[in-house]
């Protein structure tokens, strides 16, 4: 099976991709090399459990002097999901609305490939996009346990594998939008708005009574926000966030069979 569209896709990426695998890598070094430094602090408790509403808004659950505490507050419930939308979100984007507005589009239907599989493997691209940034944290918490930072093992894999499907779900909405409207600004703009909106409902109901319904259509709270690093991911919320990406990544491949590429 032709994979040209995949490594083309990737190649056009590479730098970004080494950058932030390298940038992140060396952030997630520093959160576990300082853990030591605050594993007793017990101050942060208690100064995050009389600021709950600040708390929840950057993710923080739990102990800060916690190893999962702590790396939820500085990394899993923020800025590493943070990290893999940009990287999804930017490349759902553009793999073809924004390469249709500048023309590219039309080269890449040239080649010997329907327009199914090209998007299949504009699809596959995005899964992998993502990968070496999720893949060096994991091996850096994994090490952290030299810095008393202990997570089970399990739970790491599968808060990694879910926060890839976090970012396929709104990749590939981004990825929808930018085929239905023919527009990169608009598919960026409107899955970026619709993240930031399913973060904050997850982040904030906890503390807002009247949202707390609302959590459970959140994907941030299948993926990172129902304490998956202590208890690990379900398999009813791998179900939800793979349904999601499925059905939103289908929908995109159907639309693009009636783009009118230029």
């Amino acid at each position: 099976m032709s994979t040209d569209v995949v490594r083309l896709d990737l190649l056009l990426r590479r730098r970004s991709i080494v950058g932030y695998s390298l940038g992140m890598a060396v952030y997630a070094l520093v959160i576990v090399a300082l853990y030591p430094a605050f594993q007793h602090e017990t101050g942060l408790d208690q100064f995050t459990s009389e600021n709950s509403t600040v708390a929840a808004l950057f993710g923080i659950s739990g102990p800060l002097t916690s190893a999962s505490g702590w790396l939820n507050a500085n990394l899993y419930a923020n800025f590493l999901p943070l990290i893999i939308l940009l990287l999804n979100i930017g490349y759902g984007a553009s793999c073809i609305a924004g390469q249709n507005e500048d023309g590219t589009l039309g080269l890449v239907v040239t080649l010997p490939l329907s327009r199914t599989r090209i998007a299949l493997q504009k699809v596959a691209a995005m899964w992998l996009v993502a990968v070496p940034v999720s893949l060096v944290i994991a091996f850096c918490v994994f090490a952290g346990r030299g810095f008393d930072v202990r997570i089970g093992t399990g739970a790491l894999i599968g808060v990694t594998v879910s926060l890839l499907l976090l970012g396929i779900d709104f990749g590939a909405l981004a990825m929808l939008i930018g085929v239905s409207t023919g527009s990169r600004p608009i598919a960026l703009g409107v899955a970026s708005m619709i993240a930031a909106a399913a973060y904050l409902i997850n982040s904030l109901a906890p503390v807002v009574v009247w949202l707390r319904p609302a959590r459970l259509v959140s994907p941030f709270f299948y993926a990172v926000g129902d304490n998956q690093l202590v208890e690990g991911v379900s398999v009813s919320a791998f179900v939800v966030l793979t349904a999601i990406a499925v059905v939103l990544s289908w929908s995109a491949i159907a639309a693009f069979g009636h783009l009118d590429v230029n």
